[in-house]
C-alpha cells in the first residue's frame, strides 16, 4: 500500500480499488488538504468530496475519467469534507449517503442524504463491501468505513496523521470519541486512511497511541484543576497545555472543554456558570474526593 503525502489535484493509486485526490484547502485544521477517495475500477464511490470548490470537482471527474460515479458518501458534514456532495451528485446522478445532524453552526447545510446510515450499514461499489462504524465524537454524526477486503478503515476526522483532532462541544463529545476508539481496536485492520494526512500502514498502535494520549492530557487537566481550581477555561488552557503553541490555544480551548464535559460526567469535575453565560465562562473545578 502506498503512504506518500498528497499533492493536491494528482491522483495517487494506494492500492487495488483506491485511489485518492487531495482537495486544495490546505490549512493548520486540515493539512495538506482534504483527502477525497474514489473506490472501485468498473464503477466509483466518491468518499469525502470535500469543500465546496469547483476545481476539486473538476479533479475527481478527471480522475473518474469515463468510469461512472454511482455512490458519494461522507464521513460526517464538516464544511472541509462534505460541502461537494450536493453539486457532485447533481453532475453524475450518484446517490448521496451518509448521516445528516442539526446544523450547531460548523455543519453543512447543503448536505441531504437519498440514503441515510446507520451502524454497520453495508455499502457495496463494484464489488467492493465497505461497512460503516459509527464513531461519534469529533462530531455527533461521524462515521468510519471499513473496506472489509484490504482491511482499510476511512477514518474521516476521527483519526488523523500526524496530530489530534478537535473536539467541540456540544456535537463532539470526548467521552463519546474515547468509547469510539476503543470500537474500532476491536477491528482487523491493516491500514488507516484518514480525512486529511497520509495513510497509515500501523492502525492498531495508532489507535492505542491516540487513547494514551488523550489519558495523558486527562491527567494533566485533573492536576492543573487540582492546582488552580475554580478556574476559567480560558484560565485552565495554558496550563494543560503548555506544550502546544500559544497561537493554537483558542483552538485547544475546545477540546479542552470536551475533557472537562467528560469530568463532569463521570463526576470528577463540576462547573459553576456565571450569569452571564458565554461560551468558556464557566468556573471549573474538582470534586471532592
Amino acid at each position: 500500500m502506498g503512504s506518500a503525502a498528497g499533492e493536491v489535484g494528482v491522483v495517487e493509486i494506494l492500492a487495488p480499488g483506491v485511489r485518492r485526490v487531495v482537495a486544495p484547502n490546505g490549512g493548520p485544521m486540515t493539512g495538506a488538504g482534504t483527502n477525497t477517495y474514489l473506490i472501485g475500477e468498473r464503477e466509483l464511490l466518491v468518499l469525502d468530496p470535500g469543500p465546496d470548490n469547483a476545481g476539486h470537482r473538476a479533479a475527481i471527474l478527471a480522475a473518474a475519467g469515463d468510469v461512472p460515479i454511482r455512490k458519494i458518501l461522507v464521513t460526517h458534514t464538516h464544511c472541509d469534507h462534505s460541502p461537494s456532495a450536493l453539486p457532485l451528485a447533481q453532475e453524475t446522478g450518484a446517490s448521496l449517503i451518509g448521516a445528516p445532524m442539526a446544523n450547531d453552526g460548523h455543519q453543512d447545510a447543503t448536505f441531504q442524504c437519498d440514503i441515510c446510515l446507520s451502524d454497520g450499514t453495508s455499502i457495496e461499489i463494484d464489488g467492493l463491501a465497505l461497512r460503516a462504524i459509527a464513531t461519534p465524537g469529533h462530531v455527533a454524526n461521524h462515521f468510519c468505513f471499513l473496506l472489509e477486503r484490504q482491511g482499510i478503515l476511512f477514518t474521516g476526522d476521527h483519526i488523523m496523521q500526524g496530530s489530534t483532532v478537535v473536539i467541540i462541544p456540544p456535537s463532539g463529545d470526548m467521552h463519546a470519541y474515547m468509547h469510539s476508539l476503543r470500537k474500532l481496536q476491536t477491528l482487523g485492520l491493516e491500514a488507516l486512511a484518514p480525512g486529511h494526512g497520509n495513510l497509515i500502514p500501523t492502525p492498531h498502535e495508532t489507535i492505542d497511541a491516540l487513547i494514551q494520549h488523550r489519558l495523558g492530557r486527562e491527567r494533566k487537566v485533573r492536576e492543573q484543576l487540582a492546582l488552580h481550581g475554580p478556574v476559567s477555561l480560558k484560565g485552565l488552557t495554558p496550563h494543560v497545555y503548555d506544550d502546544v503553541d500559544a497561537r493554537l490555544h483558542p483552538v485547544a480551548q475546545y477540546s479542552l472543554w470536551a475533557h472537562l464535559l467528560k469530568l463532569e460526567k463521570e463526576g470528577i469535575a463540576r462547573k459553576q456558570v456565571r450569569d452571564h453565560w458565554l461560551f468558556g465562562d464557566e468556573v471549573w473545578s474538582l470534586l471532592e474526593e
